[in-house]
């Protein structure tokens, strides 16, 4: 179960590490105004929430990585709660994005799934 609950946290980690890159560098993009805002016209609007929203990503993403490579190197624990805090994030928010609109399941799947089951494969092992 350990290189299960790699893989998944390593994707959960790299999902992440995405946003952070759409939300804080790329934003100005037509393409990824979309798929963060319904109407390209309110991206300025939102500009500044999405660029700290892209650091608290990039942060999740770091702690999650860092946890799976701590933890290939035998610090068990320490690399353990790394993964199922930054997973345990990464669920819950994507749990709020699915309450706070619907139509968004799609992005919420995408962002809670992967680390769901990192957490899952890590408390097995």
């Amino acid at each position: 179960m350990t290189v299960v609950a790699w893989v998944f946290a390593v994707v959960a980690g790299l999902f992440h590490l995405a946003a952070f890159v759409m939300e804080s560098i790329l934003f100005d993009r037509p393409s990824v105004q979309r798929a963060f805002v319904r109407d390209p016209g309110h991206a300025a609007g939102v500009r500044v929430w999405a660029f700290n929203q892209g650091f608290y990503n990039l942060a999740l993403a770091a702690g999650v990585l860092i946890g799976v490579g701590v933890w290939a190197v035998d610090e068990d624990a320490v690399g353990k709660t790394l993964v199922v805090f930054g997973c345990a994030a990464m669920v819950l928010a994507g749990i709020v994005l699915f309450v706070s609109d619907r139509r968004l399941w799609q992005g919420a799947v995408g962002q809670a799934l992967p680390p769901a089951v990192a957490i899952v494969a890590t408390l097995a092992t």
